[in-house]
């Protein structure tokens, strides 16, 4: 074989045709003629001394060695897409977002349906739990607080809205004698609330996620945000 480069037309024309198993949809794909398909492949097999594909009267096969070269220039074409995308900003935009567990889970989670292909959006999301992990973080920050966050531009996303909430059996009777569910963080918290009289919290979390399954599992009552 001559040690000239290949034509990158003709390996992309025998890549195409071999994963699509015809020289008709081959044509197709990449928006030129039959004859184009079958000169360039032809031109292919004679630079490399070898046969690519059994031409027959209903279509083509690959040979032996055929199959044996196409996942080779499969994979080496995608890379070259892929090199492509990621040095000259054709590809997804990535979107590094950091916010406590529960705004993950609660909030951003269930409105990743609506983000649509045509974005092109890559996320990658990082869990924070102190005020310190933020402080490390870069990208869209999701914070509990009014700011001013030095370093950032900032926006309002919602008004922080608290109530008791309970499983269905403990929200029975008077929800007052109930055990407390508390919460860790800079969230307000009962005493914060108003001056209900009940027991001390007998159980602690330092996610509002992990609390809120607490209560739902009727362990007690929980000062949630809405």
């Amino acid at each position: 074989m001559s040690q000239r480069p290949l034509p990158l037309e003709w390996v992309r024309a025998f890549e195409t045709a071999g994963r699509l198993g015809s020289f008709v949809a081959a044509a197709e794909d990449l928006s030129i003629t039959q004859a184009a398909i079958s000169q360039r492949i032809g031109h292919l097999e004679a630079r490399l001394g070898v046969r690519l594909f059994l031409r027959k009267p209903r279509g083509v096969t690959l040979t032996v060695e055929g199959e044996a070269w196409l996942p080779y220039i499969t994979t080496h074409l995608r890379a070259i897409h892929q090199t492509a995308d990621d040095l000259f900003g054709h590809g997804p935009r990535q979107v590094t977002i950091a916010a406590s567990a529960s705004v993950i889970q609660a909030w951003l989670v269930p409105r990743l349906a609506h983000v649509q292909p045509a974005d092109r959006l890559s996320f990658s999301f990082s869990t924070m739990v102190l005020a310190e992990d933020f402080d490390k973080g870069g990208g869209v920050q999701i914070r509990y607080g009014s700011g001013p966050w030095p370093g950032y531009r900032s926006a309002r996303l919602f008004d922080e809205e608290l109530a008791p909430v309970a499983h269905p059996d403990q929200a029975q009777g008077d929800w007052h004698a109930k055990p407390r569910i508390s919460l860790s963080g800079p969230r307000p918290g009962w005493a914060d609330w108003g001056p209900i009289s009940g027991p001390a919290p007998e159980l602690r979390f330092d996610s509002f996620i992990a609390a809120l399954a607490a209560a739902e599992a009727g362990a007690g009552v929980l000062l949630a945000s809405l």
